[in-house]
């Protein structure tokens, strides 16, 4: 199950996980994308189910787990891809809008499919947690304040999880991609293209692909293996502030 795949790193999971022999069930609040992925993915004869909801909704959220039919159930890996950053402002002139959305989305809407997801994995004494944390969650940088936070706060709930499920064989995996050129920054900046494009100037990013391909990497590592944590970096990118462009 791979939420928010609809585009970006996680449509690239999509794609890299049915490529790679998994039956994938895909989530995002955009019907007719979801619907256009499945038909790209069934003509490569893979096992496809798609579910319509905003991670944001808990109510949504449940029936949409709880609707699953039974063959789908069993949820061997779930990929916490949901997630987005608004603004890029001083903390002290940042939208209460933005702030609302990004800790209901990179938090809560976690913290949801967590709770829905995981105590079925327990139960079985099998499964993979990949959650799609940052570099931004390991130290803030310039007017990042709110999102550099949420992804602290997947962190640091990557590792509660961690240590909650050590008794089973459920794993719990932190992905922290650093620039990667997706949609990002055109969602940051509110549709703004050319503010979203000076982001990856001068500077080769990561792609969706490079993360999806450690996101497989990671599930398909032998049983007695777990993969906690991975930062990943574009190779002129030292962590969340230091990037060498040439211009």
């Amino acid at each position: 199950m791979i939420t928010g795949a609809t585009s970006g790193i996680g449509l690239a999971c999509a794609r890299k996980f049915a490529k790679g022999g998994y039956a994938v069930i895909l989530t995002g609040r955009n019907e007719e994308k979801l619907r256009n992925i499945e038909n790209e993915l069934k003509a490569l004869q893979a096992d496809v189910l798609t579910l319509a909801f905003d991670v944001r909704d808990r109510t949504a959220a449940t029936a949409a787990v709880e609707s699953l039919p039974e063959q789908w159930k069993a949820i061997d890996v779930l990929i916490n891809n949901a997630g987005l950053a608004l603004g890029l402002e001083p903390e002290y002139e940042g939208d209460w809008h933005d702030w609302e959305t990004m800790i209901d989305t990179n938090i809560k809407g976690l913290l949801t499919m967590t709770r829905l997801v995981v105590p079925a994995m327990v139960e079985r004494n099998s499964g993979h947690v990949i959650n799609i944390g940052s570099v931004a969650g390991d130290a803030a940088y310039a007017n990042g304040n709110v999102y550099c936070a949420t992804k602290a706060a997947v962190k640091v709930l990557s590792d509660g999880l961690r240590i909650d499920v050590a008794h089973s064989a459920v794993r719990v995996t932190n992905l922290k991609p650093g620039l990667v050129e997706t949609n990002f920054s055109n969602v940051r900046f509110h549709g703004d293209t050319d503010r979203a494009a000076n982001v990856y100037r001068g500077v080769k990013p990561l792609t969706g692909d490079d993360i999806a391909d450690v996101a497989f990497f990671a599930a398909s590592a032998p049983e007695h293996v777990q993969i906690a944590e991975v930062l990943i970096l574009a190779t002129h990118q030292a962590n969340g502030s230091t990037i060498h462009r040439e211009l």
